[in-house]
């Protein structure tokens, strides 16, 4: 047994409550070297009444290792356990002291799993896992109230720069909420809406005032009500971490140096605040001068931030925050940012932008998810930039798996695209076979998946500012069965909870190869299988499925099973989507 690979540690993913009454237990291991491992488990203080031996299946596995769960329901919320490993050598323990050949008579050294308190079980808005999300760039979706336009407004559809405007506005989005309907969305992410000086609005001036450009608090809250009504929740931007040139208390700062009463609410390094050599005297977002960062330890930035994130909650009835550069503000702040949106609205869903691992920020004080970076760049290397094969592909997502416990995974933000990168169809260099497969595995995976605008009409773009291009509403120039396969796929995923559930195996993934196939299931035995050809040639299905009857999961056609067998020829960029039937 390759030793130096087994790991685990009583906490983050390796140890969690997935529930009030259930602990997920994993386990680290060279990849294909353990035939079997199981947990021998009981409680602390009644372990020979209670001890019991569970089989550990396979979860995951990356381009090392493999990882090993199984859920344990301890008899009284606490837990001490050990590992029972075998490989084709030998048979090993693996207790907190290391390993050993036999498994000890007391469990003194055993790992400990303390206590399941409720209050720190993982537990996002039960909504989520139901949830659909489609991003909007306000300024760019629709103008539907020409009075409230700024100043030197553009043509609608021309190039965008950095800071021209358009005209979008709240009133743009209520005309179209058929559009978002008829698509199956069922929840908006908002880019922000507060005053600002830019047309993306991440330089905030007033964080409890909608921008005029955009209409009125009033609207905002009969927009949400609107949504509402048709079962759509809607999430706001919050940019916490820095405030805008034109926030009163920076500018006060700006005006009175270190004698402002705001001096403490930004981290100045040096007065008069100014840039020297492209650096300003203050922090900043990057180096933006117009984007002063908050000191949010200061208790009156803590005080009218958090004032802030309950108003919008509770007085117009928002369902989420989105929170920007989340990863540069402290923790301390978030927890109680966290207690303060909770207390609004337990179901309110708090979801960070961070780009990297995220674990610290999701332990059930501060976050219910992120945005899955990883995931989307793994998606993006496999389906639109052939920078991996199918072996690859599935490493990359298997340790994604492997980095999460299960809740976390089911609540994370599954994004393609966005306002701060290219878009998909461009991304797949303008392949709308490509992007089909990548939009279908969004569609298909663990997770909360989120379209970004435009997307399902085929809007193409490059980077920031050519990503936030108008909205094409001419239906000349939508391309209509882009729109189909989006819509189809997101009533797939409506229509079957096994496109909800955690459970997601991949059946082949070869290397070298560019045919990938996975399983989802139901707790209840419902199956699916999703077959997807990333390459140019045809590729060959043939995978074991069990059952007798399946059929193609878009039309209800009965597909043949040949000895156990789903088969198929998948041309060029294929795909298919198989439902049991008999299951």
């Amino acid at each position: 047994m390759l030793r130096e690979a087994v790991y685990h540690r009583p906490g983050l993913n390796y140890a969690y409550a997935a529930d009030r009454r259930t602990l997920h237990l994993r386990l680290r291991a060279a990849r294909g070297n353990l035939l079997q491992a199981n947990i021998v488990a009981g409680d602390k203080y009644a372990w020979e009444q209670t001890v019991v031996s569970v089989p550990m299946r396979l979860y995951a596995s990356d381009a090392l290792f493999d990882y090993w769960t199984a859920a344990v329901a301890p008899p009284y919320r606490r837990l001490k356990y050990a590992f029972r490993l075998i490989d084709a050598d030998e048979e090993l323990y693996v207790t907190e002291r290391g390993f050993e050949t036999r498994l000890p008579a007391e469990p003194t050294l055993f790992f400990d799993f303390p206590y399941i308190n409720h209050a720190d079980v993982f537990a996002p808005p039960a909504w989520v896992r139901d949830a659909i999300f489609y991003q909007i760039f306000p300024e760019r979706f629709a103008n539907g109230d020409p009075s409230n336009d700024p100043p030197g407004v553009r043509p609608w559809g021309e190039v965008p720069t950095p800071s021209n405007f358009f005209g979008g506005d709240l009133k743009g989005v209520s005309d179209r909420l058929d559009h978002l309907t008829a698509l199956g969305v069922n929840a908006i992410y908002f880019t922000p809406l507060f005053e600002a000086t830019t047309n993306h609005k991440y330089d905030t001036r007033d964080y409890l005032k909608i921008d005029p450009h955009f209409g009125t608090n009033d609207d905002l809250k009969t927009l949400v009500k609107a949504c509402h009504e048709r079962g759509i929740r809607v999430l706001l931007d919050a940019v916490f971490n820095h405030a805008g040139r034109t926030f009163p208390p920076f500018v006060d700062v700006l005006e009175r140096g270190a004698a402002s009463p705001y001096a403490d609410w930004f981290h100045v390094r040096e007065f008069p605040l100014t840039v020297r050599d492209g650096i300003p005297t203050y922090e900043t977002f990057a180096f933006e001068p117009i984007m002063p960062k908050l000191n949010t330890e200061n208790p009156e930035v803590q005080a009218y931030l958090l004032e802030v994130a309950r108003y919008w909650v509770e007085e117009i009835g928002i369902d989420g925050w989105r929170l920007d550069v989340a990863d540069e503000v402290d923790h301390a702040f978030w927890r109680a940012f966290r207690n303060t949106v909770k207390t609004a609205n337990p179901d309110t869903y708090i979801l960070g932008e961070i780009w990297h691992d995220a674990i610290l920020w999701l332990q059930g004080d501060q976050f219910d998810a992120v945005m899955n970076y990883p995931v989307s760049d793994a998606v993006l290397d496999f389906f639109a930039r052939d920078r991996t094969d199918a072996a690859g592909f599935a490493a990359a997502i298997g340790a994604q798996l492997a980095a999460y416990p299960e809740p976390v995974t089911m609540s994370a933000f599954n994004l393609l695209d966005s306002h701060d990168t290219a878009r998909l169809l461009t991304q797949c260099g303008g392949n709308e076979k490509r992007m089909r497969l990548a939009a279908l595995f969004q569609l298909t995976y663990p997770g909360v998946p989120c379209i970004y605008y435009g997307d399902e009409i085929g809007m193409s773009g490059g980077g920031d500012p050519d990503c936030r291009r108008c909205m094409i509403w001419d239906e000349a120039g939508q391309n209509a069965g882009l729109f189909g396969f989006y819509r189809d796929t997101i009533a797939l995923r409506k229509a079957h909870e096994a496109l909800r559930s955690p459970h997601f195996a991949i059946l082949e993934a070869k290397r070298g190869g560019s045919l990938l196939v996975y399983e989802r299931r139901s707790d209840d035995g419902g199956r699916i299988v999703v077959a997807m050809n990333a390459g140019v040639l045809t590729a060959e299905v043939s995978v074991d499925v069990g059952g007798t009857a399946w059929e193609d999961a878009y039309t209800g056609t009965p597909v043949p099973i040949a000895n156990g067998k789903l088969t198929a020829a998948l041309p060029a960029y294929g795909y298919a989507v198989w439902r049991q039937t008999d299951g």
